[in-house]
């Protein structure tokens, strides 16, 4: 108590999701300065939540957990051991192997729930009703599938790709044609990709698949595949830093879902002192002279709003949101911006079933964790199956526990429609593609999630007059994945805030190095903890 009544300075925090709660914890555990989170929702963990619904629990867009950063390994495993102390794989960083060890107080890891599994990794694309592995691979099962004259286009085509290169890339479009081809982009990318974004690929910035793909070319998922047949000896490492991470062939997860990591975090905050107040919307800011001077909440059920002061703002809101609370001091030009960014809304429909009927064949075992649905017929993009993610995501090992992800815009047609109408709709999807018979539901539910995924068109391209002007505001940093309006995993809006935390502790802040997580990772992966 006495150590905590020595820290004079306050930091506010707006929203409680990894980039939040990171920085709460780095503060807590690095500075003198004293964390305030304000959550607007009654929910840990952001879009990172866990949903239990009926003791089937779900996991909002699939989070893997797997990072090529060392802090951010290191992070989650301090948070929750791995099960067994390791189970047989290993963790391997900087060329190194370390084998992580078990708790030395408290339980064994493998007698409760605070503990990560590790899982093995398996996405299929679902295109033509077959399934093929992803990333695509020159599989026997890619070339029956597809036939020989489909594969000799996608091989022209993608010798041509290369020797005639789209420059400049100025198109997400362009950006996977040059490493694909665009016999393969129109084949497996085209048309899921477009319902991630509600419009075509060639009017969405290449800077996406620069934060999303960059690493990984068609050269590279052929050069892994080979590697995988021919290797002697299995790579049992969870680290993979020489793997891109759309290759990885497993990573961690918490016994119960992501939420489950961040509600352990929570809690860590609420115990060193800091304060998480639920239920609580950032609705005004008030600074002067390029410092945040107070934030002022208002209470959800209450309506009541509050001021408080503080000496640092860290903003994980929206960036729309958190410029439109910012007054009429703002410049005309910063607004426009903010006002004309755009985003993508989620909808997760889960439904339980009895079993599912694979289009390769019933019977087939289910081992994915995610399905691509590249069919142009059906409006579903993603398909989870929670039980490859965990089977304690399941209440009832005998079900098949599924997560339907539509992609859509807050107001659109599917999002109004009713939660019976969307289900009879969702279920006759499954049925279109053959995943299942109507009698294999057993229940259902409904989760809708707005600005799930920032978007890199609208008013994205002057994105920088927004950075320019929250970089000038000494006090104030804009944290996570809504909170810079970029499309980023989890670890990497975790990096985000801690980079944020180095600069206070160490007294040289530099806002330019929070921007360059995910768009210069090989410094951050390089540096660690160092």
């Amino acid at each position: 108590m006495a150590e905590l009544e020595q820290r004079k300075k306050r930091a506010l925090i707006v929203g409680a999701g990894p980039a939040g709660l990171t920085a709460a914890y780095e503060l807590l555990t690095r500075t003198d300065v004293v964390p305030v989170v304000f959550e607007m929702s009654q929910d840990i963990g952001g879009i990172s939540k866990t949903v239990n619904y009926k003791g089937n629990r779900i996991d909002i867009g699939g989070h893997r957990f797997f990072s090529k950063s060392d802090r951010v390994m290191d992070w989650w495993c301090e948070m929750l051991p791995i099960e067994g102390g390791v189970g047989g794989a290993h963790l391997a960083y900087q060329g190194k192997t370390r084998e992580m060890e078990a708790p030395e107080a408290g339980p064994d890891a493998t007698e409760t729930d605070r503990v990560m599994l590790v899982r093995s990794r398996l996405s299929r694309i679902l295109y033509g009703r077959k399934l093929y592995s992803y990333p695509i691979s020159l599989s026997g099962e890619t070339i029956r599938n597809l036939g020989l004259i489909p594969m000799a286009k996608i091989g022209f085509s993608y010798l041509w790709a290369r020797l005639r290169p789209v420059s400049p890339e100025r198109s997400l479009e362009d950006f996977i044609v040059n490493r694909f081809g665009r016999e393969l982009y129109e084949t497996f990318f085209e048309d899921y990709t477009e319902k991630v974004w509600g419009v075509p690929c060639r009017e969405i910035s290449a800077e996406w698949g620069a934060q999303r793909i960059k690493g990984l070319s068609i050269t590279k998922a052929v050069s892994h595949a080979l590697k995988s047949m021919f290797s002697w000896k299995r790579d049992a490492s969870i680290g993979q830093k020489g793997t891109e991470t759309s290759l990885i062939g497993q990573f961690l997860y918490p016994k119960l879902g992501p939420g489950q990591m961040w509600e352990y975090v929570a809690e860590r905050v609420k115990e060193l002192g800091g304060e998480i107040r639920m239920g609580q919307a950032a609705t005004g800011i008030e600074w002067d002279a390029g410092r945040v001077t107070a934030l002022r909440v208002t209470d959800a059920e209450t309506g009541v709003e509050t001021r408080h002061e503080g000496d640092y703002l860290f903003s994980t809101m929206p960036v729309c949101d958190l410029i439109a609370s910012m007054g009429e001091a703002v410049p005309g030009a910063v607004k426009e911006v903010a006002g004309g960014l755009e985003y993508r809304d989620f909808i997760t429909v889960g439904v339980l079933l009895k079993k599912v009927s694979f289009p390769d064949g019933k019977g087939v075992e289910v081992r994915d964790n995610w399905i691509y649905v590249q069919e142009r017929d059906v409006k579903v993009g993603r398909l989870q199956i929670f039980n490859n993610w965990s089977p304690y995501m399941v209440k009832d090992a005998e079900t098949i526990w599924l997560g339907m992800e539509y992609f859509c815009n807050e107001g659109d047609a599917l999002w109004e429609k009713g939660d019976e109408e969307f289900m009879a709709f969702a279920v006759g999807e499954l049925e279109k593609i053959g995943m299942i018979e109507g009698g294999d539901v057993l229940d259902h539910t409904i989760i809708r999630m707005p600005k799930t995924y920032p978007a890199y068109f609208g008013s994205y391209d002057r994105f920088d007059e927004i950075s320019s002007f929250t970089n000038g505001i000494e006090n104030l940093y804009l944290l996570g994945r809504n909170g810079m309006h970029k499309y980023n995993n989890a670890d990497h809006s975790m990096l985000t805030a801690m980079v944020a935390v180095d600069g206070i502790a160490e007294g040289k802040e530099d806002k330019e190095a929070i921007w360059k997580v995910n768009t210069e990772m090989d410094y951050h992966e390089e540096k660690g903890r160092a």
